[in-house]
C-alpha cells in the first residue's frame, strides 16, 4: 500500500515525543474524567457523534482527508463502498471501506489489521495493572483465566488511527473456537497518552474477543476494542462458535477508530514496537 510511505513521515510516529505534561493532562481527560462517567453515557455521546459521519453532507469529507493523509493519488483506487453501495455515501462509508482484492502473501501467519504497532512482547513480560481499583492481567483483555495463555506466547496491540483501513481479518486459517463480547467503557485509545502502559484501554474498553484454533492446534486469541465514537464493532455473517475460517477472511469491523490486541504462539519477525503493519503482512 501506498500508505507504507507515508507511514514512515507521519506525525502519529513522533506525538510519541509529546512533553510529559501534555501526555499527563490527555490521560487525566480520559481516564479520571470521561472514563469517570458510566458506560451507559459514554455510549449515547459516542453514538451522537458518530451519527454525524453517517450523514449524507460528510462524504464532502473524504476526498479532502484522503488529499491530507495519503500521498498517493490513487489511494482510494484500491478500495471500493461497502456492503455493495456504488459509492460512498458517507464518510462512515470510507471508514468501512473494503478491499477490492486482498493482499495476496504466501505467509501462514499475517497480521490481521493495519496501523501502530505500540505494544508487544511475551506475557510473562506484562506487569498487571489496576483498573478502577481491580487489579487485571494480560488475560483479563482476551477474557480467560489467569495463566490460560501460555507465558511465551507473543502479545500485540495494534492502534488503528482514524486514517487506517477499518476491518479485521483472520492472521491464520483455523477453526473458531470461542467467541465472547466484554461490555465495558470507551476510554480514548491514543497509545501515547499512556506512556508506561500503552495497552491501558484494552484492559478496560468495550470489546468481541475471538480465538482461532490453527491446523497445528494452537489457539490465537484476539481481541477486537472500541473506543470513544465508535458506535459498533460489527462482525461478519458466519463468523460463529465452530466455524472455519481461511487466513485473511474478514472477521470484523470498526465504525471510526479502534485497537487490536493478539497473542500467539509465534513472535512477530519483522516489526518491533512503534513501526506499522499492514493486512497481510508477514507476521
Amino acid at each position: 500500500m501506498d500508505s507504507t510511505i507515508t507511514y514512515s513521515y507521519d506525525p502519529i510516529f513522533h506525538v510519541f515525543k509529546v512533553p510529559g505534561w501534555r501526555a499527563y493532562f490527555y490521560k487525566f481527560l480520559s481516564v479520571n474524567l470521561w472514563g469517570s462517567f458510566p458506560s451507559t453515557i459514554q455510549r449515547r455521546v459516542s453514538a451522537i457523534y458518530a451519527n454525524l459521519y453517517n450523514k449524507p453532507f460528510s462524504k464532502l469529507m473524504i476526498r479532502p482527508y484522503v488529499q491530507l493523509n495519503y500521498r498517493g493519488k490513487d489511494y482510494l483506487e484500491k478500495f471500493k463502498p461497502p456492503f455493495g453501495k456504488p459509492d460512498f455515501e458517507s464518510f462512515q462509508d470510507f471508514f468501512v471501506r473494503e478491499f477490492k482484492t486482498l493482499p495476496i502473501t504466501k505467509n501462514t501467519e499475517v497480521w490481521p489489521c493495519e496501523g501502530l504497532l505500540c505494544d508487544i512482547g511475551k506475557v510473562k513480560d506484562f506487569r498487571d495493572v489496576m483498573v478502577k481499583s481491580d487489579k487485571r492481567s494480560i488475560h483479563s483483555i482476551f477474557g480467560v483465566s489467569h495463566g490460560s495463555i501460555p507465558e511465551e506466547y507473543s502479545f500485540s496491540n495494534v492502534f488503528l488511527h482514524n486514517k487506517n483501513y477499518h476491518r479485521i481479518h483472520a492472521p491464520i486459517s483455523g477453526q473458531i473456537t470461542r467467541i465472547q463480547h466484554v461490555a465495558g467503557d470507551l476510554i480514548v485509545l491514543r497509545p501515547w497518552i499512556y506512556k508506561q502502559n500503552p495497552s491501558l484501554p484494552a484492559f478496560r474498553n468495550e470489546r468481541y474477543n475471538i480465538d482461532i484454533m490453527d491446523t497445528n492446534n494452537k489457539t490465537w486469541y484476539l481481541s477486537i476494542i472500541g473506543g470513544p465514537a465508535v458506535g459498533t464493532i460489527s462482525l461478519q455473517e458466519g463468523i460463529e462458535v465452530g466455524a472455519s475460517v481461511q487466513k485473511l477472511q474478514q472477521l470484523a469491523l470498526f465504525y471510526l477508530g479502534s485497537t487490536c490486541c493478539m497473542a500467539g504462539p509465534k513472535s512477530p519477525r519483522f516489526h518491533t514496537k512503534n513501526t506499522f503493519v499492514e493486512v497481510g503482512m508477514c507476521y
